[in-house]
């Protein structure tokens, strides 16, 4: 029969069963080395009692990031953030329906878990009032008046791709909320969108610093005069690193990031684990108020809390100097705030989460008479409507999210932000994989996640029985506790003693 056969068709067949026992023989040779390298290595175990079989551990390993939260996660039990937060972040970036079916897959036993108090008249759509603005920094040549609650929190370039930060620029425009530019300095992204920018001061002072790293007045001025730039933030620390300052592997501090913060390419970008210039509550009112005399716009400060103390020493300071040299707004973050790389020691262990250290710090502005001049914005893992109308009945002002924004634009929850491999593009500087990341589809994403949310707060104070999201109150939630039964918010957190003002300026808004 093989007669038969033309001649070029033996001669494939012979060289493909050549090539196939080549290939076959690689491989068993390939194994026979990492059979003996494994046997005769000393620092695994594994590997050496059980050779080549034993780095099939690390595979699984490897592999099981991915395949957990699509196969094996349920619903509500996966961190950092579940499926039902990442789906409904999704969800509202697209602009798609966000209603469910059949009943609610969330476990309302846990302790801590809040639910709101549904009024037997809610609020009609006819009555519904427009969010107000909020002025922040009346005390400043450039007060900043701001209406949208939820805003995009710190996230630096650097940290972000430039495709990711514009996306986020425009998205920003479009949504009328702000964007934090985090510690990396502004670049020409940023401002790209045209979106109300808060400009944050990071330990290393990337952005207003001198060639030996120190602060610099004259280049604050700069970005000061920017008409984008509305507000700047001092950081003191973040939610998932208190104590340590930004850390941005050298295989992320490219050109353009180098130049951006002024340092050298592909060095690591280690920041100070804090400000020089800040040592006690006084000196942090010495910079507030160097900052804000040289900007003219409002200026506070980005901290996580552990306790309150420290809190009451800087306002009865501010009592001692006067009222206009408090901080003009107070960013609180959580102990479970994210980043793009941090200590595991710290991002599991330091500082107190949201749910906490909100109402601790909402308490002690009411305590000083200071909740109406000061603004308190509330950071950290607040992603859905659920967790911003809570963080308005604790006392916040405004709510910014960094990872909500991320998810907004693509992200998977790769857990690969401290690499340069992120398969999204989101935090990575490989431009082929930057690739599939395009502002002009992105940018509706970020404005569509951020109006829903908007919205659907709205649905949350409307079903209430308030008439705009800015009302709600402690006791419009209770929270569940261990002995099964819920209490109001405001049992579990009562409200302090209010100073004069305050309660001229409770009375003034009632009217």
């Amino acid at each position: 029969m093989f007669d038969l056969l033309p001649g070029f068709v033996l001669t494939s067949l012979s060289f493909l069963a050549t090539l196939l026992v080549f290939a076959i023989g690689c491989v068993i040779l390939g194994i026979a080395i990492l059979y003996v390298i494994d046997r005769t290595q000393t620092k695994n175990t594994v590997r050496r009692n059980y050779p080549v079989i034993g780095r099939l551990r690390y595979v699984f390993q490897h592999l099981g990031e991915f395949f957990r939260q699509y196969f094996f996660a349920m619903d509500r039990e996966e961190l950092p953030f579940n499926r039902a937060q990442r789906t409904w972040a999704e969800r509202a970036s697209k602009d798609e329906d966000n209603t469910v079916a059949f009943g609610s897959t969330r476990d309302l036993r846990p302790v801590g878990t809040p639910m709101f108090v549904a009024c037997p008249f809610p609020t009609l759509e006819r009555d519904a009032e427009k969010t107000p603005a909020v002025t922040v920094g009346p005390y400043c040549r450039q007060p900043y008046v701001h209406e949208p609650i939820f805003n995009i929190s710190g996230m630096s370039y650097g940290a972000l791709s430039r495709v990711a930060v514009k996306s986020l620029s425009r998205g920003a425009a479009h949504a009328g909320c702000w964007y934090n530019t985090g510690e990396g300095a502004m670049s020409e992204f940023h401002l790209e969108g045209g979106c109300d920018i808060i400009f944050q001061i990071g330990t290393a002072k990337y952005g207003c610093r001198k060639p030996d790293g120190s602060f610099c007045e004259e280049t604050l001025a700069n970005v000061a005069a920017h008409e984008q730039v509305k507000m700047f933030e001092i950081k003191l620390s973040q939610g998932a690193k208190p104590g340590k300052g930004g850390i941005l592997p050298g295989d992320k501090v490219t050109v353009e990031i180098a130049k951006t913060r002024g340092i050298p390419v592909g060095q690591d970008s280690i920041s100070p684990n804090r400000h020089v210039e800040i040592d006690n509550p006084g000196e942090l009112l010495d910079f507030i108020d160097l900052v804000r005399n040289v900007t003219g716009k409002p200026t506070g400060f980005k901290t996580v809390i552990s306790g309150v103390v420290w809190l009451g020493q800087l306002f009865e300071e501010i009592h001692k100097r006067g009222i206009e040299s408090a901080p003009d707004f107070i960013t609180v973050d959580s102990a479970d705030g994210g980043t793009g790389a941090a200590p595991q020691s710290l991002i599991d262990n330091m500082g107190l989460p949201i749910w906490e250290s909100l109402p601790m710090v909402a308490d002690q502005l009411i305590r000083y008479d200071l909740k109406v001049r000061v603004k308190l914005i509330s950071s950290g893992k607040l992603i859905t409507p659920t967790d911003v109308a809570w963080a308005l009945c604790a006392g916040a002002d405004f709510v910014v999210s960094a990872r909500g924004f991320m998810f907004a634009l693509g992200c998977i929850q790769a857990l690969k932000c401290n690499k340069n491999t992120c398969p999204t593009g989101i935090t990575t500087h490989n431009k082929d994989l930057q690739r599939g990341l395009v502002p002009r589809e992105k940018q509706y994403r970020v404005a569509h996640y951020a109006k829903n949310m908007e919205k659907e707060i709205g649905t949350i104070a409307h079903s209430c029985g308030v008439r705009e999201p800015r009302r709600l109150k402690r006791y419009h939630v209770r929270i569940q506790t261990d002995t099964g039964k819920s209490i109001p918010m405001d049992q579990l957190w009562p409200y302090p003693e209010t100073g004069e003002a305050l309660r001229k300026a409770e009375a003034t808004a009632a009217e």
